[in-house]
């Protein structure tokens, strides 16, 4: 086989940012596959908890410009970079100054849950995959790390499916137990999250407007779902009793995570 692409997209990555077991996931598996041979790139929004200076972070502007629509509106992208130099991985940011310039990620100093947690989300899963056309990379598997990321399995079904760049890239989405409580207002989410070829139908499992809602949304689409820890919530569990077992990913028969997933992805690129 040759040298598999693998896009990972995650909402944060270490040693940029850590507030949850997802940037340890997305540091160490990038690298894992790396030294197997695979051409790796990784994708994370530029929360204002990176220092853009202490971290060495730049602006590349080739791929800064574009707009990206949410609901009635259009907002810029901007693109930064940084390298991991210990691991030779690069890591692309993806930036806009009304979302993502806070001093905090999800909650504020007052621990409430931003409301726009949608509109973010929504700016970074279409931001994400425009950002790969700019680069002219076509991936063959999209990793997709918890609910924040929940969209782009569907957006790779319906909007890109003919394009070029994604018309054979097959999608993996990972669950983790980072629930909160909070819910979106229902129409409004619906309407900022379409995109051409997409109807309310298949945005249905978002009418719940809340955290279980995106991750049955990302499951759903996906061509495999794994979940990130042994022990889940009981609402998790309700949606992996949900997914059909073909599409969920093994771990009993691997000796680590990285061979259990190195084993997916050339499973799914075929």
């Amino acid at each position: 086989m040759s040298k598999l692409r693998i896009l990972y997209v995650a909402s944060e990555i270490y040693p940029f940012l850590k507030t949850s077991e997802v940037a340890d996931f997305v540091r160490k598996l990038p690298q894992a596959m790396q030294e197997r041979g695979m051409e790796i790139r990784i994708l994370v929004p530029r929360f204002g908890l990176i220092n853009e200076r202490k971290n060495r972070l730049h602006e590349v502007v080739r791929l800064s410009g574009i707009n990206i629509s949410v609901g009635d509106e259009e907002k810029p992208l901007i693109i930064k970079v940084a390298s991991i130099p210990s691991a030779k991985l690069q890591v692309y940011f993806i930036d806009n100054e009304d979302y993502f310039q806070r001093k905090y990620v999800f909650f504020d100093k007052e621990d409430r849950f931003y409301a726009d947690n949608d509109e973010r989300a929504i700016f970074f899963c279409k931001g994400a995959l425009e950002t790969v056309k700019k680069l002219g990379w076509s991936p063959d598997i999209v990793h997709c790390n918890d609910w924040m990321t929940a969209l782009i399995p569907l957006y790779l079904k319906t909007t890109y499916k003919n394009d070029p760049m994604f018309k054979d890239t097959k999608s993996v989405f990972t669950i983790y137990n980072n629930s909160f409580d909070h819910r979106f207002n229902q129409d409004e989410l619906i309407e900022k999250a379409k995109m051409m070829d997409i109807d309310d139908e298949m945005l249905a499992h978002l009418k719940s407007a809340d955290f279980e809602g995106f991750v049955r949304l990302g499951a759903t689409y996906a061509d495999a779902v794994v979940k990130a820890e042994d022990e889940v919530s009981e609402s998790l569990i309700a949606i992996l009793n949900d997914i059909p077992k073909n599409k969920l990913g093994r771990t009993e028969d691997d000796a680590d995570v990285a061979s259990r997933y190195y084993n997916l992805y050339t499973q799914l690129a075929g």
